[in-house]
């Protein structure tokens, strides 16, 4: 176990370790949702790219008469984007189902539980 110098003043110093503690626990909340925004906009540029390589395709390869406004044309594009949007929804939306206050009354509930366990 490290010391302390002895030059150090240690009365103060439980009120200097939360505030620490709490510089780096922001830092690290706010590095996971960089994180989370990262990897959308990964997951939408690869929808991009994607879709256009099959949407054009479709349309080099299209018969003589045949229209390219059909749904099984796009239905990759479709049901793709309803996944996207419960990605964008879950990164950039409001906390409704497990967010921030959820996690809290999660974890008291656990330790909670874990107290009369041991008692």
């Amino acid at each position: 176990m490290e010391r302390l110098p002895s030059n150090i003043d240690t009365s103060n110093s439980s009120e200097t370790y939360n505030r620490d503690y709490k510089k780096e626990e922001a830092y690290l909340r706010a590095k996971k949702k960089v994180e989370k925004i990262k990897g959308f906009y990964g997951h939408l540029a690869s929808y991009v790219i994607v879709n256009i390589f099959i949407l054009s395709m479709i349309g080099f390869n299209l018969d003589t008469g045949e229209t390219f406004w059909k749904f099984g044309h796009f239905s990759t594009a479709f049901f793709w984007g309803i996944g996207l949007a419960f990605h964008a929804a879950g990164v950039f939306g409001p906390d409704f189902l497990l967010g921030k206050k959820w996690e809290e009354r999660k974890i008291k509930e656990y330790m909670s539980d874990n107290r009369r366990n041991w008692e």
